[in-house]
């Protein structure tokens, strides 16, 4: 890909917003924003009983809870299963003697480089959760099939946890 005129729009918390002109083929150049996040990863973890964990966290770029699979941000040099693990100890208590990776997503590739590392967490054990002191976060466990079920009737519409749901089915099944 080859583009000129970067520059940097936003430094922000979470994201930085770039701006660039991109040159699209025969069509010649465009200008295009791209919004720059670490990127993260996520867990589904999967219960000898073939239950699941989900959460349901307050969300306020929707001003909604939703129902989704524990994630969080990658830290700087991150390995993203280390993330993966923190997170789900940080938003349910569970610990996991084995995480899957179940590849990856991009969340919203027409603006976002974000990139989600995608993972199925096995051998889990419960203990306390400890999230962040700026999350509201609640834990719901659900047999895989009802989850996979909210997941195509739309009552779960994070697409990382439809993602992670139908790779686990796969993997699994």
């Amino acid at each position: 890909m080859e583009t000129k005129n970067r520059s940097v729009l936003f430094n922000g918390i979470v994201v930085d917003i770039e701006q660039m002109d991109v040159l699209i083929g025969e069509q010649g150049w465009y200008t295009y924003q791209v919004v720059r996040h670490p990127g993260g990863a996520a867990v589904l973890p999967l219960h000898d009983d073939g239950s699941v964990t989900l959460i349901r966290q307050l969300r306020p770029a929707i001003d909604d809870f939703l129902m989704e699979i524990p994630a969080g941000r990658l830290s700087k040099g991150e390995d993203p299963a280390a993330c993966a693990a923190r997170e789900l100890i940080e938003e349910t208590g569970l610990r996991a003697e084995k995480f899957t990776p179940l590849g990856i997503l991009h969340p919203s590739p027409g603006v976002f480089d974000e990139v989600v590392h995608l993972y199925l967490a096995t051998g889990l054990t419960a203990g306390e959760a400890e999230p962040e002191d700026y999350e509201e976060i609640s834990s719901i466990r659900i047999p895989l099939p009802k989850a996979l079920e909210m997941a195509a009737d739309g009552s779960i519409t994070d697409g990382k946890t439809i993602a992670a749901l139908l790779r686990a089915q796969r993997h699994i099944g």
